[in-house]
């Protein structure tokens, strides 16, 4: 039997959320201020290698890191199956974790915020809406992964 298809509903877009990569994410890096973000899953253990990495790389282009934010994702919130999903799809991050963002990005002035992780054309677009300023993942701007 046929069941009617349910208003509102738009079909599945799984997998289709490649990182965006365009040229008009550069960011003016001689002295601009931005804020280091990192989602990680519990089980990687060299998180903070990453962000030192990721710092060191925005600071070889000319940018200030003025603050350092982690979001990790643990065993005690879905299991082992989950650690390495996003918390949110459209956001990356948890909801509070973002309002942690936007209020260190506020606090110190930061011009935009960078991602160690590579971020889908909805979650930047998601994010700049959210903070206030451009959201953009770091492969993104130096130009590889």
């Amino acid at each position: 039997m046929h069941q009617p298809r349910r208003r509102g509903r738009r079909p599945s877009r799984r997998g289709t959320a490649e990182p965006a990569r365009h040229a008009s994410y550069q960011l003016p890096f001689e002295g601009a201020d931005v804020v280091l973000v990192g989602f990680f899953s519990g089980k990687q253990k060299d998180y903070e290698t990453v962000m030192a990495e990721g710092a060191a790389r925005l600071a070889a282009d000319g940018a200030r890191v003025v603050a350092r934010i982690v979001q990790r994702r643990g065993v005690s919130d879905g299991g082992a199956r989950k650690m390495s999903l996003p918390f949110s799809s459209r956001t990356l991050l948890r909801q509070g974790k973002v309002r942690e963002v936007a209020h260190a990005a506020d606090r110190t002035d930061a011009d935009a915020v960078v991602f160690t992780n590579p971020l889908t054309e909805h979650q930047r677009l998601a994010l700049t809406a959210l903070l206030g300023r451009p959201a953009v993942g770091l492969a993104d701007l130096l130009g590889s992964g």
